[in-house]
């Protein structure tokens, strides 16, 4: 009987369960900001920085809100055709594939949450940057823009 209470005790309380391998509260880690071909910002917002192997597999998963002022920046060692996915990711997003000149290679606007569908790159990326869904239409960024972005000190 003591080793049922024991038991039942553990599960209550939640042993057995899988650890969050990632905070879900946003990190601010730097910021990033979309420029026009002058120069210019179109918008800047602050970014999580997603930089090994656990964090990239990680990225926003199980993320329930994330407002147009906050994005996640994947570094990858070098350029690649990369492919994302959104499962396990609860909201839409906006994914930028970002050539090693800080080019935008292409966007995924508006991604289907929770879909176990490959998102690509149409070309050799080497960043990614994730944004809330809708955000390149409502700030009118395109593949025309580039990303300039810095760690927080």
């Amino acid at each position: 009987m003591k080793y049922c209470f024991l038991l039942l005790f553990a599960i209550a309380a939640g042993c057995g369960e899988q650890q969050q391998s990632a905070p879900l509260e946003f990190r601010t880690d730097g910021t990033l900001s979309f420029l026009r071909p002058d120069g210019s910002i179109i918008r800047s917002i602050a970014i999580e920085i997603a930089e090994d192997k656990q964090s990239r597999e990680r990225g926003l998963m199980d993320r329930r809100q994330m407002t147009l002022q906050e994005g996640m920046l994947f570094l990858f060692p070098a350029p690649d055709s990369l492919s994302f996915w959104m499962a396990n990711t609860p909201i839409p997003l906006d994914i930028f594939f970002v050539a090693s000149d800080s080019s935008i290679v292409n966007i995924a606007r508006g991604t289907t949450p929770l879909s176990r569908e490959f998102i690509r790159s149409t070309d050799l990326a080497q960043f990614v940057v994730e944004v809330r869904g809708g955000f390149s239409d409502r700030f009118g960024i395109d593949s025309t823009a580039t990303v300039r972005w810095s760690r927080t000190e």
